[in-house]
């Protein structure tokens, strides 16, 4: 089964297939089948091709994959722009709601899938010594 180009897997209930799609959480896709009256719990093969008609009409009407990932990031460009402090946290891949960052911000996420690269901490200052 395709859906908003997205092979949902066969070997995976339903409910936790549709979550695949980019903008599809558990909640929703479980909103989604109890709408549709199918059963959460029987897998992409086993639909027949007129429910997963119906479901592909149900997922895309929401804003779902590249439509949502554009939203996004035009939203986050607007607060770069007009020079808020949650835009200027969001260039420097800074946390923005508040949470500590004195000991707490070790990592860095720089990026979808990235590895996450290390900050520079302070340190004592003390120059180690070489024992003899």
């Amino acid at each position: 089964m395709r859906i908003a180009g997205i092979t949902i897997p066969d070997n995976k209930r339903l409910e936790y297939g549709l979550t695949a799609i980019y903008g599809i959480g558990l909640s929703r896709a479980q909103d989604i089948l109890s709408k549709l009256g199918i059963d959460a719990g029987s897998r992409p093969a086993d639909i027949d091709t007129k429910k997963e008609t119906e479901i592909r009409s149900a997922v895309e009407s929401f804003v779902i994959e590249g439509d949502l990932k554009r939203e996004k990031s035009a939203s986050i460009k607007r607060l770069k722009d007009i020079g808020s402090r949650r835009g200027d946290r969001h260039s420097r891949n800074m946390k923005l709601r508040g949470q500590t960052t004195k000991t707490n911000n070790r990592t860095v996420p720089s990026g979808i899938h990235a590895m996450h690269k290390a900050r520079k901490t302070m340190t004592s200052g003390k120059v180690k010594v070489e024992k003899k």
